[in-house]
């Protein structure tokens, strides 16, 4: 199973969440010594739980953390986290759609 597929796995079983993107940035950084070819060590994961309501963002990043920690220990490098509750979930869904609506009438 690939790291990416256990990242889903794992974070989906634990929190339940109503969106989850992982993103494999690993070929982003490659060269450097962490990012051997072929290796998935650079993940940006947003994720939107109810799970993470009423904890600080500080305190969501580390319950993730907790969560992949077997995976940072065994090679997962670097990880970018967007933790979100479903309310701010679908404030930053609404941005990024106009976003992408206005993009689209430009061209």
């Amino acid at each position: 199973m690939s790291r990416e597929s256990r990242l889903q796995e794992i974070l989906e079983k634990a929190l339940a969440p109503s969106f989850l993107k992982i993103e494999n940035e690993s070929s982003k950084h490659a060269g450097h010594l962490e990012a051997s070819a072929g290796t998935e060590t650079h993940f940006k994961v947003t994720i939107i739980s109810a799970a993470f309501e009423g904890l600080s963002r500080i305190e969501r990043q580390r319950q993730v953390h907790t969560l992949l920690k077997q995976e940072l220990e065994n090679g997962l490098h670097a990880l970018t986290l967007k933790t979100l509750t479903p309310r701010e979930g679908t404030d930053l869904l609404l941005v990024e759609s106009r976003v992408i609506k206005s993009t689209q009438n430009e061209s």
